[in-house]
């Protein structure tokens, strides 16, 4: 499988100082993804090369993170003063997954500033949320060159490192545990590690050397 996005949280009223940090930290902008109103949240972007993407996400004063588990996780996430909140894969067979778990996916959109409504399905937040070394899956319903990670260049995810169980997140994703991801390195980390359980930090090779964000 290949590794989608991964997400960091932010409470709202510090969504663009932490923007701002992990930007200067890659040497790279965001941009405004704008809002997920089903959920709640709204999101700045930052494509990296490969065909992947960064997220910082808050949840907003809205209804829908009492109800959506989206918005739900990434409150709960910001309350305990923000960070890293999961890591995400792409699927192309999403039935699939919803066979496997018994459930189907829940539909999401956000409209971009630019006015385009950016679509997808994803399954598993739920399960991220009772255990936070879980991915979620999407499956996006947009052509690629609308993908948030359309135009990435110069950052690239180098590796995640995630407090867990390898064999307990291969199982869920249907892959060997020695190699999870396509294009990806995990390093795992104990599932008792202080920081975790969970995607504990990423490393970007980025212009100006490895940067590590945790």
């Amino acid at each position: 499988m290949r590794l989608d996005h991964v997400s960091y949280a932010a409470p709202v009223e510090h969504l663009a100082d932490t923007v701002q940090r992990i930007g200067s930290a890659l040497g790279a902008s965001f941009t405004d993804g704008g809002l997920h109103p089903r959920f709640g949240t709204r999101n700045f972007v930052l494509p990296l090369a490969g065909g992947c993407y960064l997220e910082v996400v808050a949840a907003l004063d809205h209804p829908a993170t009492d109800t959506a588990p989206f918005g739900r996780a990434v409150r709960t996430r910001a309350e305990q003063g923000g960070g890293w909140m999961g890591w995400v894969v792409a699927v192309t067979h999403m039935d699939r997954i919803e066979a496997r778990l018994g459930r189907p996916a829940v539909a999401g959109h956000r409209v971009r500033p630019d006015g385009y409504d950016l679509r997808w399905r994803q399954i598993g937040v739920l399960d991220t949320i009772a255990d936070a070394q879980l991915p979620f899956f999407v499956q996006w319903e947009c052509e690629p060159a609308q993908h948030p990670a359309a135009g990435g260049r110069d950052v690239r995810i180098a590796a995640l490192e995630i407090a867990g169980s390898p064999d307990r997140v291969a199982e869920w994703l249907g892959e060997p545990s020695h190699h999870p991801l396509d294009d990806s390195e995990v390093l795992w980390l104990p599932e008792d590690d202080p920081a975790g359980p969970g995607l504990v930090a990423v490393t970007f090779q980025t212009p100006r050397g490895i940067v590590r964000i945790d």
